[in-house]
């Protein structure tokens, strides 16, 4: 399990995260809902090792993260697809996808990994050699993802990966999501597209200006009528 416990983190004195304590069950789908500038990509920054906290314990399977960097917290099994994407653009899909696998060995898994996310994702594999950069958003995306997945991580952290992609694209991407989770992978999903996040969502958090405000399951959330007027675009009956 993943726990974050009484996290607090400042930007030249000012606090981004006021204490923020969560947790993402193994083998589920965790969303934290928010507006722009709550701290959402802050806490998923923390958990990597890019933002040192002020205060607080930041926990996977009982050890302590906080001091470790990047390569170390991606070799205790977390990872993360940043938002807006960040493929490499002037190299090819084949390319980017084997810079995930950057800290492996076994060549011989690193190809099967490859072809199991080609599976998963058969535009990639139409497009192996095409360069990152001239892929529509929709395909980068996956290309994100499946990046991520090849450094084999148990807990899978997503900051808005619907973020700026067709209604249609925005469905696939969510279904993807659905379908890492079924085959085993944690899942910590920040999005703004709130009614797609808690559809899918085991457990969800609710965080307003660094602090977390409401917790419940997906569904509890989804029929709260303070979450429908303030993150579905439905007014208070």
């Amino acid at each position: 399990m993943l726990k974050v416990e009484n996290l607090v983190v400042a930007y030249g004195g000012i606090e981004a995260l006021k204490g923020v304590s969560l947790e993402v069950p193994e083998g589920k789908i965790v969303t934290l809902i928010g507006a722009n500038g709550a701290g959402k990509s802050t806490l998923l920054r923390s958990i990597m090792g890019l933002v040192k906290p002020k205060s607080g314990r930041i926990e996977y399977d009982g050890k302590e993260l906080i001091g470790l960097n990047s390569q170390k917290i991606v070799q205790n099994g977390i990872t993360l697809v940043p938002e807006g994407r960040r493929v490499f653009v002037n190299l090819t899909v084949l390319e980017n996808l084997k810079i995930g696998a950057y800290m492996r060995q076994d060549t011989e898994g690193i190809e099967r990994d490859i072809k199991r996310i080609y599976e998963m994702f058969p535009r990639l594999e139409e497009r192996s050699w095409q360069m990152a950069g001239t892929l529509s958003g929709g395909e980068q995306q996956m290309l994100a993802v499946g990046r991520a997945l090849m450094c084999r991580p148990r807990v899978l952290m997503m900051d808005e990966p619907s973020l700026g992609l067709a209604p249609l694209v925005i469905k696939d991407i969510f279904n993807i999501i659905q379908e890492i989770n079924h085959q085993g992978m944690t899942v910590l999903l920040i999005e703004q597209n709130a009614n797609m996040a808690l559809k899918i969502a085991d457990k969800a958090y609710v965080l307003e200006t660094g602090k977390l405000t409401m917790e419940g399951t997906g569904q509890e959330l989804l029929e709260n009528p303070d979450i429908k007027a303030a993150y579905l675009g439905k007014k208070k009956k």
